[in-house]
């Protein structure tokens, strides 16, 4: 391999390792303001109530965001983890849907 091939091999590297992480999971207790604005279906005002509430106390997880977040619901969670975000390094997972049957049935 030429010189002029290996500084492209080296380049296209760099790139590919830059892209990856820009795909790198980020936790909501410790991502910046534009991190946060940067999410879809995040706007100013959520963005400011999710640092109000982080700075009185971090997130214990999704349910803690959900319910302290004015705003943020189920659906948004879901969105936000589905978009890389994390609460203490761990995706939102919905909770079970309640069973309708009745017990023994």
């Amino acid at each position: 391999m030429g010189r002029s091939a290996a500084r492209c091999a080296a380049w296209l590297a760099a790139t590919l390792l830059g892209c990856g992480a820009a795909w790198a999971q980020v936790d909501i207790n410790n991502a910046t303001e534009a991190e946060l604005d940067g999410i879809r279906g995040i706007g100013p005002a959520t963005t400011r109530r999710i640092l109000q509430e982080r700075e009185r106390q971090p997130f214990k997880d999704w349910a803690d965001l959900v319910a302290r977040v004015r705003g943020v619901g189920r659906t948004s969670a879901a969105s936000f983890s589905a978009q890389g975000f994390t609460v203490n390094g761990l995706p939102y997972v919905p909770a079970p849907a309640a069973s309708s049957a009745a017990p023994g049935g």
